[in-house]
């Protein structure tokens, strides 16, 4: 998602990855209207399409992450094919991940007791 801030027309006047004074609404990445601002001939805001891009990569990350899972699960990769420093990434990325689905876990059925 991208966080846009909007003139008194109610057009995109800057775009920023996280909220920002005057810029609470978020857009996803690939909105019609998001990418006709950040392709502007006019538009100099490099600041925009950066922030914009750290979106994206974000996203990506997840799916690149979810596709190597997945070839590994079909066996048309083995983790021992990845170099040392990819599969150290991805078993860190895993570990964060299982942590925070067992916080997740721990607050989620049960809120009768508060």
């Amino acid at each position: 998602m991208a966080y846009v801030k909007r003139d008194e027309q109610g057009k995109i006047i800057a775009v920023f990855d996280s909220p920002d004074a005057g810029a609470d609404e978020y857009l996803s990445i690939e909105s019609a209207e998001l990418i006709a601002f950040l392709t502007q001939s006019d538009n100099a805001d490099v600041e925009a399409a950066r922030a914009a891009l750290t979106v994206s990569d974000m996203a990506l990350v997840r799916v690149l992450e979810d596709l190597i899972n997945t070839l590994i699960d079909k066996e048309v990769i083995l983790f021992t094919d990845l170099p040392a420093a990819a599969r150290e990434k991805l078993a860190n990325r895993e570990k964060i991940r299982g942590h925070l689905n067992d916080l997740d876990n721990l607050m989620g059925d049960d809120q009768g007791i508060l």
